[in-house]
């Protein structure tokens, strides 16, 4: 029998520790590593782990129906330590008390938050009144300028395969469609020659969602065309889309190829003076 084999057998049958073995053939420890790699360790060689009782006490906790964070606290241990003993063990008990532990949660996590609700409400109220001061009233100028902007960043433009010059603008922010009529009264268009309209996702209320626009436009519900429900092709992958809920305005003015090229040579005074050349896209 060679000494590898020796050594398995002091180690399975014998219960010797490598300490023994060793001693017995007189090798080195690596040597008695490789000879027993896989040979089970004998129970009595093994360190006791000083948190296998608090783990035991964590279950019996868990089992009895408490909370994690009770757990924790009266262990003395993390939270996520006492999770990680008892994840596997639900958290059973009187659904009445689970549910009465639920809204106390809540509870806390509603106070918590309510100071820092009322700090953000307050500050958007004092920026709100210092910037209405600063800005003041704005002349035809200041719509002409921003009007134009805006449309660019966010209106219709033509291209060199679509030169349509249409003034058409789509929004789902009431108080840029505000901006962008202020801007159009500024530039002398007839209410007249406008065509507004709501662009709808399927679950929006028509009527509701009119009604909304009207008010915060500060226009009449007889003013809005007949809504257009109009599913987004992007509308699966941008969830965002699916909480409008009262849709976006589309803002269109009739004959407006001359409006269009005012927006578009106001633009280009803004960019400075480089050459464009005729017919290219901007």
């Amino acid at each position: 029998m060679d000494m590898g084999e020796v050594a398995r057998r002091l180690r399975a049958d014998d219960q010797l520790s490598i300490a023994q073995i060793r001693e017995l053939l007189g090798v080195s420890r690596a040597q008695i590593d490789d000879w027993l790699r896989g040979v089970p360790v004998p129970e009595w060689t093994k360190r006791p782990n000083a948190k296998d009782e608090l783990r035991a006490r964590a279950v019996d906790l868990r089992r009895s129906g408490r909370t994690v964070p009770v757990i924790a606290e009266e262990l003395g241990v993390a939270r996520s330590t006492a999770w990680q003993w008892t994840k596997h063990i639900p958290l059973t008990g009187d659904p009445v008390d689970a549910e009465r532990r639920r809204a106390n949660a809540r509870r806390m996590t509603d106070a918590r938050w309510t100071r820092h609700r009322a700090e953000r409400s307050a500050q958007r109220h004092r920026l709100a009144a210092e910037n209405a001061a600063r800005i003041g009233s704005l002349d035809d100028r200041d719509l002409l300028l921003l009007g134009s902007v805006v449309y660019w960043c966010a209106g219709a433009k033509a291209t060199p395969t679509r030169p349509n010059e249409r003034v058409e603008l789509v929004t789902a922010d009431a108080r840029l469609g505000l901006l962008f009529l202020r801007f159009l009264d500024a530039v002398g268009v007839a209410r007249t020659d406008l065509s507004l309209r709501v662009l709808l996702q399927d679950a929006v209320d028509p009527v509701a969602a009119v009604v909304w626009w009207a008010e915060h436009l500060g226009a009449r519900v007889e003013d809005f065309r007949a809504p257009d429900p109009k599913r987004l092709l992007m509308a699966a992958e941008r969830p965002d889309h699916l909480q409008e809920h009262h849709g976006r305005l589309r803002i269109r003015v009739c004959h407006s190829r001359d409006l269009y090229r005012t927006i578009e040579s106001v633009l280009d005074a803004l960019a400075g003076p480089a050459d464009v050349p005729d017919g290219e896209a901007r």
